[in-house]
């Protein structure tokens, strides 16, 4: 659905005005609540008239389309969006963040370029941060946004202490995206010490710390450690000057023959780069994050901050599960009750048959749930589906039933055309007339027998027939001057133990499919059961892998530190490293008894449910 998506041009998703402050646009939303696909954000920050927008252009293959300006006005206001099929991982959309320039001038002021660079931090899966020159000390002191996010995103909702949000931001790396510096006008020659460096080594120099503690190199390494502390994984390009200065205020429009093959060069490397390693958006426990659900995201972190407060990861996940859920039961009952529609052939000769497209259908729908759902929740919202898709089940129930007693009563209408008419001509009413009834009336249920598709209520139908001619057979018995009384008395006896026998028969069956439903219901809370089983279980997995992750990351730096000479911080990385091995042990203990509580709770919703139904 997302590749048929098409945006000939960016539009805003959240405009940045001196009146209104920041407030995201109804256009982009609507755009984004299209994209179903699984979404690789791609954002870009940075000083204005950096050049941002021109390799934001490159990454949607196109030459134009961010606007670049041509003044040393900043021109980009607020965070502009393009959806673009993904050029390398099919079933995903690229989703391109052009930002606002930072520390433009003319705004006065400044104290929204903080949420400009928290949103895009907070919506991104790659952060890309342009600058001009090289970096050095004043390229750092241009980043001092990054020093900030640890004042302007919380992890939990309510940290009991302010340790604890301390101990947050120490997992800023669980959440944030992978970050990529990229350099333009770069005019030096990427050599250490006499020796030619890659431009990630580059990069992993200018990050190095100082040993001390005065406040000149507090402030030195404070954007330096955020960055290496932060940010999951780092990557450095390099960027020649594209084009003779007075070609840059239209770069857009020069050919490629017109541009430093250099340039283009390290254009095509980086965007092969962003295109082929950038991950799609995941939130807690792994999740993918759709289009839809990517604008969600951005309403709340919005409203947090129209509100005065600040973002908070934990809030934002757990309103974005609650609309997910809702979404998902929704979508698997939607999508059931098309399934059964679409291949349900009523009347179906049994209910076995029609269970066994139920079950089919069912697991189909409850396929889609669980990928769709969040932990947050999920048993009263799988209750609910249980629920929804009863109801719906019992409907083509009714309706199969219903169907089935149509055409066996048009059958029935139709083979006793001629038995009708020879009771109305009183063709029975002659000595013998009870054998030729009952003659008649065998050789009518032999033909309806016969007969193919009848459905479920064939039977209970028939039955029904019967019993309505029973007074007309009645009247012909006792009409019949052939028979004698002890005769008619006996045909009497006979009659009223054949309809005892179809009453009990038809009974035999009614049981019979309702001992069906009701296994049916048990194998149906058995799926459930470990459907949800799989699920918790794999999502306590993927966090237990994401809190390895951190872990190992940790231990990196902790190590880099030890090569910088820098023992007491590395000596704290290690004391944050064994809290971390703790929580791990902890939370791993704890996922068991967690799973059994959430199954025990599905499984008493779904009693409720079901008892509804008996």
């Amino acid at each position: 659905m997302a590749s048929k998506i098409l945006m000939p041009v960016p539009v805003c998703l959240i405009e940045n005005s001196q009146r209104k402050g920041l407030v995201v646009q109804q256009e982009a939303l609507q755009v984004l609540s299209k994209v179903t696909q699984p979404v690789v954000v791609v954002a870009i920050a940075g000083l204005y008239r950096t050049g941002k927008s021109y390799l934001m252009n490159r990454l949607a293959r196109q030459r134009k389309g961010f606007s670049l300006g041509s003044s040393v006005q900043s021109h980009t206001k607020g965070l502009w969006m393009w959806c673009v099929p993904h050029p390398c991982k099919p079933g995903h959309t690229l989703v391109l963040l052009d930002t606002e320039g930072l520390g433009d001038v003319e705004k006065g002021d400044n104290k929204n370029d903080t949420w400009i660079f928290v949103l895009t931090v907070l919506l991104s899966s790659t952060l890309i941060y342009n600058s001009k020159g090289t970096i050095d000390q004043q390229a750092m002191d241009q980043l001092h946004y990054v020093v900030k996010l640890s004042e302007h995103i919380k992890l939990k909702a309510a940290p009991e202490k302010s340790e604890d949000e301390l101990k947050d931001s120490e997992k800023f790396v669980l959440f944030f995206p992978t970050f990529v510096w990229a350099v333009r006008d770069f005019t030096l020659r990427l050599e250490l010490n006499g020796k030619e460096i890659s431009e990630d080594e580059y990069l992993e120099n200018a990050l190095k710390l100082k040993a001390g503690s005065s406040p000149e190199i507090e402030r030195y390494n404070q954007p330096r450690e955020c960055i290496r502390q932060f940010f999951p994984g780092r990557k450095c390009f390099v960027f020649d000057p594209p084009a003779r200065k007075r070609d840059l205020d239209h770069l857009e429009e020069l050919q490629d023959d017109e541009i430093e093959p250099e340039f283009l060069q390290q254009v095509e490397k980086f965007c092969s780069h962003i295109w082929e390693k950038s991950p799609p958006k995941t939130v807690r426990g792994g999740h993918f994050v759709t289009g839809n659900m990517l604008g969600k995201l951005a309403e709340t972190y919005v409203k947090t901050i129209q509100s005065g407060a600040v973002p908070c990861l934990e809030s934002a996940v757990v309103a974005l599960a609650e609309i997910e859920n809702t979404a998902a039961v929704k979508a698997a009952v939607t999508l059931y009750q098309d399934l059964m529609k679409q291949q349900a052939k009523m009347p179906t000769q049994t209910l076995q048959e029609l269970l066994e497209l139920h079950t089919k259908c069912e697991q189909e729908a409850l396929k889609l749930f669980m990928a769709r759902t969040f932990d947050d929740d999920i048993c009263y919202c799988q209750a609910d589906l249980i629920r929804q898709v009863q109801q719906v089940k019992e409907k083509f129930c009714t309706d199969n039933e219903q169907a089935s007693r149509v055409k066996c009563e048009a059958a029935l209408k139709d083979l006793s055309q001629d038995m009708e008419r020879r009771i109305r001509d009183g063709a029975y009413s002659v000595p013998g007339g009870y054998e030729l009834f009952k003659g008649d009336e065998q050789a009518l249920v032999r033909k309806y027998r016969e007969l193919p598709g009848k459905g479920v209520k064939a039977d209970a139908v028939l039955q029904e027939f019967l019993q309505r001619k029973q007074a007309v057979a009645k009247v012909i018995l006792n009409a019949d001057v052939s028979l004698t009384e002890k005769e008619k008395e006996l045909k009497s006896e006979q009659d009223r133990n054949e309809r005892a026998e179809q009453e009990r028969e038809v009974q035999r069956k009614k049981e019979a499919e309702e001992k069906q439903k009701v296994q049916d219901q048990l194998r149906s809370c058995e799926e459930h059961r470990l459907r949800l089983k799989k699920k918790l279980e794999e999502s306590c997995e993927k966090q237990l892998e994401e809190h390895q992750k951190m872990m190992s990351h940790k231990s990196k730096e902790e190590s880099a530190l030890l090569r910088e000479g820098l023992r007491d911080k590395a000596n704290y990385m290690q004391l944050v490293n064994r809290r971390l091995e703790q929580e791990y042990c902890t939370t791993k203990n704890s996922y068991m008894s967690w799973i059994d509580t959430m199954i025990s709770i599905l499984m008493g919703l779904v009693s409720v449910v079901l008892r509804f139904w008996k």
